[in-house]
């Protein structure tokens, strides 16, 4: 276990991985924000029940993500169990876009349809 820096709780995070957080999570909203405008208006192709699906996780999943980034604005954030329940909310989101992309790529190769 590392030493605790003078004047830091041991349950304080140390500098950097607040803002590290932030920004990964901001990354990904932006990613997962084109990736559902681009299936839900710009792909060719009508409507299916499959694609339908995927949309719907895939805003699920940027819901998930706007969650983790205001959790890690929170003042309280700083401390190692609320940044540790940030995490896994934002792995969850990871988890789920990664999961209505999947579901995308298959609806969109057809294969439901055959």
């Amino acid at each position: 276990m590392d030493p605790v820096p003078a004047g830091k709780a041991a349950d304080e995070l140390p500098a950097g991985y607040r803002q590290g957080l932030i920004t990964a999570i901001t990354i990904f909203i932006s990613f997962s924000l084109f990736l559902v405008k681009y299936w839900s208006l710009e792909a060719p192709g009508e409507w299916t029940l499959p694609g339908a699906c995927a949309a719907a996780i895939m805003i699920s999943a940027v819901i998930l993500e706007l969650v983790a980034l205001w959790r890690a604005l929170q003042v309280k954030d700083s401390l190692l169990v609320e940044y540790n329940r940030t995490l896994r909310w934002f792995m969850s989101a990871v988890i789920v876009m990664m999961v209505g992309l999947l579901v995308s790529v298959v609806s969109y190769s057809g294969v439901p349809d055959r």
